[in-house]
């Protein structure tokens, strides 16, 4: 008899440890993920409660969001960071719990390093006290972000207790045409179903595009899940899906490696999986993508004019207005030629090799737009090693981009690399509401790396396949 459970019930159902009379879930946690900024509250009320971590070895940390990128020698300038980088070395060591900081050159932003190092691997699931744990999904695992009571709760039991979201089949066909990256799928698929429209779904995502795509690409498209409203989302593992895993640090190995691909790959929806809804798009339909308001739903190709408020629906109205007089722009407008005055590569969305290599392979040869200041921030210690192997870090400083440390950065402005008061930024990160990148009346523009590397070049927002070179 078939299988007709897709991938993420088989998962649930796996880690199901019981079902409360309520019908929610108490789920074992393959993997949890921490970082300083969500674990030091989680750590104090186990002290308070005089309760150990439960299975230290199935818990990682990194620091990630508050180190400084430009200078990061101790202590800290700002004097919040260091107290959270302090807090988080004290608990890792009176807990048992193992921490790549900024001695270990494993370090980076937690959602680079899980796959990076091998940690994240199919059929897992997998917590983080961070909105984009959805990245891990890339790899055919549950991957959930959690508040800091949830980390808490996970620390000491190794569980945690959830409502089984609904799952939605997402499926884009066809070959994505030059100039158009996964960051421009993710992007379409949010402005198509909107920022709620994964209210309640776990996404599954399918078709030759995905099927196309490197993991890099599919950890890009995971990653921006939870801004669609999804709990999570995930592609089935497949023979990439392996080969990226082999020879990890965390992989398993030899006999113990062929045995768990076999697994990873048994646990793929069959043809027959049965899905609660499914919705399907075409790759034809997309083309380089920004974000022109304060919700990642509100995008337009970079050809496209803004949206005119004669033409949406009226319960839509209210926010767009709001969004084009926070932007400082006018409805029906053209986003291409919208100038910048910052640009910013990195994030956990994109910040890994595969990203590096293409906005550098549009930087170089240019110049950074003198008013343009502009900073490349790799996701982990490994990648800026790998970047500057490769002469990319040369590449980018002959542009005029700051070649920085390891780290989230500009991406939520918990560190120095922030916005300062109307600035606008192309952004290749996830979020674009208002003050998000440390400025209340700062800008964000979201669009692919190599759409942010144009951008700065040209100091303004410039399509891609118009850029001398860039389709080569």
């Amino acid at each position: 008899m078939s299988d007709k459970r897709n991938l993420f019930n088989k998962v649930w159902d796996l880690h199901a440890v019981q079902t409360l009379p309520g019908g929610q879930t108490q789920l074992f946690i393959g993997l949890h993920l921490i970082h300083e900024v969500t674990s030091p509250q989680a750590f104090e009320i186990l002290r308070d409660r005089k309760l150990k971590v439960a299975y230290p070895d199935r818990t990682i940390a990194t620091v990630d969001h508050i180190v400084p990128t430009a200078n990061q020698a101790r202590p800290f300038l700002d004097g919040l960071a260091e107290q959270m980088m302090s807090a988080i070395e004290k608990n890792c060591a009176e807990f048992g719990v193992t921490l790549l900081d900024l001695k270990d050159d494993r370090q980076g932003i937690v959602h680079v390093v899980g796959p990076e190092q091998g940690l994240t691997q199919p059929g897992m699931t997998i917590v983080c006290g961070d909105s984009h744990t959805s990245t891990h999904g890339a790899f055919g695992s549950i991957a959930i972000g959690i508040g800091t009571s949830n980390v808490a709760e996970v620390l000491a039991t190794q569980t945690m207790f959830l409502n089984r979201p609904k799952v939605r089949r997402v499926v884009v066909n066809g070959e994505l045409a030059p100039g158009v990256y996964a960051k421009d799928v993710i992007l379409y698929i949010i402005q198509q179903l909107g920022v709620q429209g994964g209210v309640g779904h776990a996404y599954e995502y399918a078709g030759s595009t995905f099927d196309a795509m490197s993991m890099e690409e599919r950890m890009t498209v995971c990653n921006m899940s939870i801004e669609g409203g999804a709990r999570c989302g995930y592609i089935n593992p497949d023979q990439k899906t392996v080969d990226y895993l082999k020879g990890r640090p965390f992989s398993p190995q030899g006999a113990d490696f062929d045995r768990a691909a076999a697994w990873w790959l048994s646990l793929a929806s069959g043809e027959d999986a049965q899905f609660d809804d499914v919705v399907e798009f075409s790759a034809a339909d997309i083309e380089p993508t920004v974000t022109w308001g304060i919700t990642p739903a509100q995008s337009v190709g970079v050809s496209q004019p803004l949206p005119k408020l004669s033409e949406v629906a009226a319960d839509e109205r209210t926010l767009i207005r709001e969004a084009l007089e926070f932007m400082g722009l006018k409805e029906g407008q053209p986003i291409k030629g919208t100038k910048i005055d910052v640009a910013f590569i990195g994030s956990c969305t994109n910040s890994r090799m595969s990203d590096l290599r293409e906005a550098a392979r549009i930087a170089e040869g240019h110049k950074v737009a003198p008013h343009v200041t502009a900073i490349v921030v790799p996701g982990s210690q490994l990648v800026r090693k790998q970047a500057m192997e490769e002469g990319l870090d040369k590449i980018f400083e002959a542009a005029g981009f700051e070649w920085r440390e390891a780290g989230c950065s500009m991406c939520l402005a918990m560190n120095p690399d922030k916005l300062q008061g109307r600035e606008v930024c192309a952004s290749s990160s996830n979020r674009n509401f208002k003050g998000r990148q440390g400025s209340p009346t700062g800008r964000t523009l979201l669009m692919s790396p190599a759409m942010v590397a144009a951008a700065a070049i040209e100091g303004h927002v410039a399509d891609i396949r118009e850029f001398a070179g860039a389709m080569v």
